[in-house]
């Protein structure tokens, strides 16, 4: 193995590296690797640099940048191995993408606001990708999205033709007569009629946080964690009163998460 130690390394190394890991005589884990056996592990790593961001740790978030690199570099080096592309291929593609749809930097068009930006990178989009409608634009979001980010980009490029509510009145309007359809539902329906309603309840409360200009993934994950520490705190104050949470009736129960609540507000 002809490999040189560095104090500092650089993208070549890195490169270098993942070829004589997979090449002949490398890691017999990382020569065993497909696209489907480690696609979790790219999610993964990108969930985990989004996690460095929200809490604002560089020194982690260094980390994590170069745990999903890593998947970048491992999934490109499989291409190169079967001939199909190389990691400069992909370098060069997304350096064509920027360029092309960056008119108003490497081109004569103009934009001078966000908004003006945002409506040629998706004008230029679309002609990339070929979508001639705007179902196609719609059909085009990938299902792998978690479901409520999915639902909220595939409202916004279909509110993008004015097929929307004029405003969060008609949105929360909707709401509540798919809160009640649920409800409908629940006293006698099918699973099936019961899944479809809490479904569209669900793509209605993403509808009511886009009037809101509130990201519903965001949201639903605050008051996720919100939960947990009030769930942390019930069983606190259960241990310290004594209380059995599993033998405990739903009023001391409430009591609980009522104290819970007033401890931790956020």
């Amino acid at each position: 193995m002809e490999f040189a130690f560095k104090n500092h390394y650089r993208i070549d190394d890195l490169l270098q590296i993942m070829q004589i890991l997979r090449g002949e005589g490398g890691c017999p884990w990382d020569r065993e690797q497909t696209h489907q056996s480690i696609r979790r592990n790219l999610l993964e790593e990108t969930y985990e640099a989004a996690e460095a961001i929200d809490m604002g740790d560089s020194g982690l978030l260094l980390e994590e940048l170069g745990d999903v690199l890593l998947q970048v570099v491992f999934h490109a080096q499989m291409e190169a191995e079967q001939g199909s592309f190389s990691f400069d291929d992909v370098c060069n593609g997304i350096c064509q993408k920027l360029i092309l749809r960056h008119p108003h930097i490497f081109g004569d068009v103009t934009a001078d606001t966000s908004e003006e930006v945002l409506k040629n990178w998706d004008e230029i989009k679309k002609q990339e990708k070929g979508q001639k409608t705007q179902s196609d634009a719609l059909q085009a979001v990938p299902r792998t999205l978690p479901a409520l980010m999915r639902s909220a980009k595939v409202q916004q490029r279909a509110a993008k033709t004015g097929f929307d509510y004029p405003g969060l009145s008609d949105a929360m309007g909707d709401l509540e007569s798919e809160l009640a359809e649920l409800k409908e539902a629940a006293s006698g329906g099918s699973p099936e009629a019961i899944e479809e309603e809490l479904g569209d309840l669900l793509f209605s409360c993403v509808n009511v946080s886009r009037f809101l200009h509130s990201d519903a993934e965001e949201s639903l994950t605050r008051s996720t964690d919100k939960f947990i520490r009030r769930f942390a705190e019930v069983e606190k104050l259960a241990y310290s009163k004594g209380v059995d949470m599993k033998a405990a009736s739903l009023e001391e129960l409430n009591q609980l998460w009522f104290e819970a609540k007033k401890k931790v507000q956020l």
